[in-house]
């Protein structure tokens, strides 16, 4: 889970590919660098991000089974809000209740 900001998106073949700047991390099971590539597994926009905006984001670490390909995953029914305030208090809750 992580707070970040959405700076490019690009089709790549059936995929979307959101170049992305992880704000704040949450709840990290996996190491996130400053900037990274969220992937999402179909071109519709399918959840709708925009650029420049803010988010709130779920996404899982996807590694195939021959080691080769590792990346950030969304799925289209993933969790993916837009950020406001009222996440950030969710979110600072949660994680203190953990």
């Amino acid at each position: 889970v992580f707070q970040g900001r959405i700076l490019a998106r690009r089709s790549v073949g059936q995929e979307t590919r959101y170049e992305v700047e992880v704000k704040t991390r949450y709840r990290q099971r996996f190491p996130l660098v400053s900037k990274e590539y969220l992937w999402v597994p179909n071109t519709c926009g399918c959840p709708p991000l925009r650029e420049g905006g803010e988010y709130l984001l779920m996404a899982w670490r996807h590694v195939n089974h021959e080691q080769t390909l590792n990346r950030v995953l969304l799925r289209p029914d993933g969790y993916a809000r837009p950020w406001t305030p009222r996440e950030e208090r969710l979110v600072r809750g949660a994680a203190h209740s953990c």
